[in-house]
């Protein structure tokens, strides 16, 4: 007898070497629990056969299912969403495509769920690759737990279980830009981690650049912290400060020696930093409202060109079309 319906999201672009795979580590991993489970694959417009191959496996298996955007919609977290708000299951689990992320760790996952927590989230103690890129997120990790107005757990990415009850809380949102690592630690409920090695990538290459990186972390700052605003303030604040002595050591000096030395140098090199300190300053303040712009146009979150073996699931359901359109009120 069966405990439930476990839904595995799994957002893939490029990764038509690790579809199936994925799938076979699945199934090995679910053969010795006593869940049901479905696997959503959802592609962000690859380049390669991707697709084909996600036919292929939901040929042959009736838990497997594809969403195929309409374009490429940049990271992972639009699929994420669609993934999302796709899934029927009690629990969803979030795994990328390029199985870095171990799924036998799943099965921890769902221990700890059984014993009542709603989100249970992989923390990376080590991970392998090339040394720059582990100290880099490293260094990102901890620069947004230190920013970010919410707890986010150190070294934690989005794989990881969530109960139903908070999948419901996270669809209920309508911002257009998600970071769901930080979406998942805002909305609160009962959560815990746990530990694990992430592998070095086995098949294909890699879609993110350094500038993707970049984008990435701007975009987890940006959303889920205030304090680069605030620093701006406190800057201002101090180079007013300095400035009014500066001012009065002029003036003083202007009275005291007749002939006060004015010096070219100090004002070009004073102009220089004064400048570059506001060109940083509305730098910042555009890529808070820049968000704000991408917000309220309203525009949805990602669109989708087709769903792989969904015709037996909606005879029930009778939802595709909001699914596909992705209009939440």
């Amino acid at each position: 007898m069966s405990l439930g319906l476990i839904s595995i999201v799994v957002p893939v672009y490029n990764e038509e070497l690790n579809v199936a795979p994925m799938y076979d580590r699945l199934n090995s991993v679910f053969s010795k629990l006593e869940y049901e489970f479905e696997v959503i694959y959802i592609d962000n417009c690859s380049l390669d056969r991707t697709v084909d191959e996600i036919k292929k496996l939901a040929s042959m298996y009736k838990n497997v299912y594809g969403i195929v955007m309409s374009r490429n919609f940049g990271s992972s977290q639009p699929s994420e969403i669609a993934g999302i708000n796709y899934s029927r299951g009690d629990a969803v689990v979030l795994i990328d495509g390029d199985i870095q992320d171990p799924p036998e760790l799943i099965e921890e996952f769902i221990r700890k769920w059984e014993e009542g927590y709603e989100v249970v989230y992989g923390v990376r103690k080590k991970r392998k690759g090339s040394i720059i890129r582990r100290i880099g997120y490293k260094m990102f990790y901890r620069a947004f737990k230190k920013l970010s107005y919410v707890d986010i757990p150190l070294d934690a990415g989005d794989f990881g279980l969530i109960d139903r009850k908070v999948v419901e809380e996270i669809k209920s949102l309508n911002e257009n830009e998600v970071f769901l690592r930080g979406i998942r630690a805002w909305v609160g409920f009962k959560q815990c981690g746990v530990e694990y090695i992430r592998e070095d990538r086995m098949r294909g290459k890699t879609s993110y650049s350094l500038r993707d990186n970049i984008k990435w972390a701007k975009m987890g700052i940006f959303n889920f912290s205030y304090k680069p605003l605030e620093y701006i303030s406190k800057v201002a604040f101090i180079m007013t400060f300095f400035a009014m002595i500066g001012i009065i050591y002029y003036v003083v000096l202007h009275f005291v020696y007749d002939k006060t030395p004015y010096g070219f140098s100090t004002q070009v090199i004073l102009t220089l930093f004064l400048s570059s300190l506001q060109l940083f300053a509305l730098g910042i303040m555009g890529e808070y409202i820049a968000r704000i712009f991408n917000e309220v146009k309203g525009r949805p979150r990602y669109i989708v060109r087709e769903i792989i073996n969904d015709s037996s699931r909606h005879e029930k359901d009778g939802n595709l079309k909001e699914i596909i359109n992705n209009r939440e009120e």
